[in-house]
């Protein structure tokens, strides 16, 4: 059961989702875990957060299943979270059309 978010009445998963996504630095720390695993010091150094929020959202991204800690490599993303990152592709191709649209 998804428990009830900011701005939504049924806590239904796409509020859920919507809610994770739309906190500071998280979807920052999803890109940055794209390619490859990073420690916990290179996640912060790249995002420029400090060390509270970094690990609470590390934390709220473990629990949402998307990211997982692998001793010896790091942080990285699990199945669902690379899955949520093929999913955004589209939406980054359509906002590089969007962007020149809009400066034109």
């Amino acid at each position: 059961m998804v428990k009830r978010v900011r701005g939504s009445k049924t806590g239904r998963p796409i509020m859920a989702l919507l809610d994770l996504l739309g906190r500071r630095w998280v979807l920052r720390i999803v890109w940055e875990l794209r390619e490859e695993p990073r420690r916990f010091r290179e996640l912060q150094d790249a995002i420029g957060a400090s060390p509270t929020i970094v690990n609470s959202r590390l934390a709220e991204l473990r629990e949402a299943k998307l990211v997982e800690l692998d001793a010896d490599a790091g942080y990285r993303l699990t199945v669902l979270g690379r899955e949520l990152l093929r999913l955004f592709l589209p939406l980054h191709l359509w906002s590089e059309k969007w962007a020149k649209a809009v400066a034109t």
